[in-house]
């Protein structure tokens, strides 16, 4: 089987390979012969209800500064691609939700994985909520007085922007911490969404753990250990990477959530869990794969390739 596979994402040119899920995706589809073509959000178009991109056919190879070739850009209907990968980074703004409503016009004729309309109808950070009882206390607003209450009841809080990633805006505040009121005014000035704040969880020290889940079943996991001075344990803010294993607890974290991911099309996922709460479900662009497959896991890559060829 071959396919014309078209990643939507930020540019192949900026991306670190070494770490880069998007590169392993697609470094794969084309080890199986199938086609690549590559595009940036930007580049998408819809004219009279058809959805269209000006894409580049691309080669990778695996040496870090040469690993593309790009061809010359060509405008093409998008519904003549066999798959389009969706893994353009967030924010999730409008912006990105745009995108989503496009890529909605070709799916399931064309596979747009994840499935466009449920990558829009469940951002990462409120999904998880419909897991409450999966998650640390919780709370999602913009008002002072509700997060000053929330931080009074808890004492240590994790205060993050709701459509954010990568760890960037991540702040743990103390019971003692007299900046709370100063954070509040500068998210309220730099986010027109509420924020979300989560009790703190000491585990985190121990590690925040990103399991991958494929079509809703788990098939690999790395530990993300935060550096000694930081909160946030993502690889790119310092946060290093160790081999670990699923725990009981985060099968069963899997098995309640897997059939909601499959049911709504969400083939690749990425869930953090600090100790026993699941803190976030990561549909957008999760990343890990090359991680694990590092420390002596599966080749999700593979998996992945697998299960949408099987739904071909």
């Amino acid at each position: 089987m071959s396919l014309k596979v078209a990643v939507q994402m930020d540019h192949v040119s900026g991306i670190t390979i070494q770490g880069d899920s998007t590169f392993a995706l697609s470094f794969e589809a084309q080890r199986r012969g199938h086609e690549l073509f590559h595009y940036t959000p930007d580049r998408l178009s819809l004219r009279d209800g058809v959805a269209t991109a000006r894409v580049e056919t691309m080669v990778l190879t695996e040496d870090q500064g040469r690993h593309f070739t790009l061809g010359e850009p060509t405008k093409v209907d998008l519904s003549t691609m066999d798959v389009v990968l969706l893994r353009q980074d967030p924010p999730f703004d409008m912006n990105y939700i745009t995108s989503t409503h496009i890529l909605e016009r070709i799916h399931p004729k064309t596979l747009v994985v994840n499935d466009p309309a449920w990558v829009r109808n469940m951002p990462e950070k409120i999904f998880v909520t419909e897991f409450a009882d999966l998650m640390p206390e919780t709370i999602i607003t913009k008002d002072p007085a509700e997060v000053a209450a929330f931080r009074a009841e808890f004492g240590e809080i994790v205060m993050k922007p709701l459509y954010g990633n990568g760890g960037a805006g991540v702040f743990h505040l103390t019971k003692e911490d007299r900046n709370l009121s100063s954070f509040m005014e500068t998210f309220a000035l730099l986010f027109r969404e509420p924020f979300i704040v989560q009790r703190y969880l000491k585990d985190v020290r121990k590690g925040d753990k990103r399991v991958i889940l494929i079509d809703g079943e788990p098939v690999g996991a790395i530990n993300r250990v935060p550096s000694e001075t930081d909160a946030r344990s993502n690889m790119h803010v310092g946060g290093r990477a160790e081999a670990t294993e699923l725990t009981t607890r985060e099968r069963e974290i899997c098995e309640r959530i897997g059939p909601t991911l499959k049911e709504r099309g969400q083939v690749f996922v990425g869930i953090d869990v600090i100790g026993d709460y699941l803190t976030e479900i990561n549909v957008t662009s999760p990343t890990g794969i090359r991680e694990v497959k590092r420390f002596g896991g599966a080749d999700i890559a593979a998996l992945f390739w697998d299960a949408v060829e099987a739904k071909l």
